[in-house]
């Protein structure tokens, strides 16, 4: 017998006929003997929906009062789910997040978990009861209810497998599990059995939309294994008894657990990103941060960041990435900024970041140069490299992107064998 967390995303409960395929899911595990304990987003498009409610009720509406009105649309969605359960003849309760309750701070459209109470979740799995958490919500220590921001209901469901000490939490999405990159790029992209939390990070930080950053960094802090499966697959044949896990999908986990550690497992792709430079800049302590904290402060994320100091040592140059949807209001930032000393700023957008990703590359030599020869053989140039100790990322024109993906998929060895 195991402990389960099973979390159902908006695609997988987009209306009662999906709702209903998940719940045979949910009871093939019951019946498994598994205590089991459900986390639900809302249907699909309505989160945004009710986004726009408010929105429309008043552009500058009080933050407190629109969480109120999002998290309505989880709670809609744990309430059907549990009457269909219980039509199916599984013993449910649905709980809103303060029911659980899920303490967060008070960060109102973005909060974080605090802490959760197992007790009620403990009582009602003991008793062979599925309780039904509504994720992306939880309830502040001032007693107002808290939504979580985006990835919200996947944080929710890692949250409550940690708090029940649950064996796993499994992620139901509309796809079968975590692919070597996005097989419609690459149709010949394969399926992994196992992943490290290490590399989901990194795939997830880097482009991969199959998991959200934060879910994925409260798992590996946590301790929790995750499986990524579908729910469109059939609910009576999806287990897979070879499995030590007991799933098909992708298991995330300890990179303990994974036997033989490719070089390189995944190539991701990014795409919308701007390249920004700032030339001769007066070299002095402190001038990152006169280019960096602006930026912060005006909200916009910098992701590769490259210095190159000049020879007289009085000089450097900056160059680094952001969405192309912030590119105009950085550079307004930055000509704004005060104390920046500059000789020169500019930049451009349609940039794309391809990544490599691997555990294997700790203990392999050459990843990166060799990455770069693939890409000089297919006549892509490089504008921008970083490199980190289990990926190498590289800036390229958008319009080679896809090009490059299959390119690198195929350099290393990730396609799947011909049928």
């Amino acid at each position: 017998m195991a402990r389960i967390v099973m979390k159902f995303g908006g695609t997988s409960v987009a209306n009662i006929e999906r709702i209903r395929h998940a719940a045979r899911h949910v009871k093939r595990e019951v019946d498994a003997g598994n205590e089991v304990a459900v986390v639900v987003s809302a249907m699909s498009g309505k989160t945004n929906e009710l986004v726009n409610w408010c929105t429309d009720a008043a552009p500058m509406h009080d933050t407190r009062e629109y969480d109120a009105v999002v998290a309505s649309g989880e709670q809609v969605t744990a309430g059907l789910m549990s009457i269909v359960l219980q039509d199916l003849g599984v013993q449910s309760r649905s709980y809103a997040g303060w029911q659980v309750p899920i303490h967060t701070d008070d960060t109102h459209g973005s909060a974080r978990i605090t802490g959760i109470d197992p007790h009620n979740l403990d009582e009602r799995m003991s008793d062979g009861w599925v309780p039904v958490v509504t994720g992306f919500q939880g309830i502040s220590d001032k007693g107002r209810i808290t939504t979580l921001g985006r990835g919200g209901s996947d944080t929710s469901a890692v949250a409550v497998a940690a708090a029940v000490k649950a064996d796993r939490c499994d992620i139901y999405t509309d796809v079968d599990g975590v692919y070597t990159t996005d097989p419609r790029i690459a149709p010949r992209a394969r399926r992994l059995e196992r992943v490290s939390f290490e590399e989901m990070l990194e795939m997830a930080s880097l482009g991969a939309k199959v998991l959200q950053t934060r879910s994925v960094e409260l798992a590996m802090a946590q301790g929790v294994r995750l499986v990524v499966r579908s729910s469109f697959d059939d609910p009576d044949a999806a287990n897979a008894p070879g499995s030590d896990w007991g799933a098909t999908g992708t298991l995330v986990c300890d990179e303990d657990e994974i036997m033989e550690k490719q070089i390189v497992s995944g190539v991701t792709l990014a795409k919308a990103e701007a390249k920004v430079t700032l030339r001769k800049v007066k070299d002095r302590p402190g001038v990152a941060a006169a280019v960096f904290g602006p930026l912060a402060d005006a909200h916009i994320v910098v992701d590769m960041i490259v210095q190159n100091i000049s020879d007289d040592g009085a000089h450097t140059d900056i160059t680094f990435t952001i969405p192309d949807s912030e590119f105009d209001k950085a550079m307004r930032v930055l000509k704004a900024a005060p104390g920046l000393e500059y000789e020169s700023i500019s930049g451009s957008k349609g940039g794309a970041k391809i990544s490599v990703v691997g555990v294997g590359m700790r203990s392999h030599a050459g990843v990166a140069s060799s990455m770069f020869k693939a890409l000089a053989d297919k006549g892509i140039n490089i504008q921008l490299i970083t490199t980190s100790e289990i990926k190498t990322s590289v800036l390229i024109d958008e319009e080679y992107a896809e090009l490059a993906v299959r390119a690198l998929h195929t350099y290393y060895g990730l396609d799947k064998a011909e049928d």
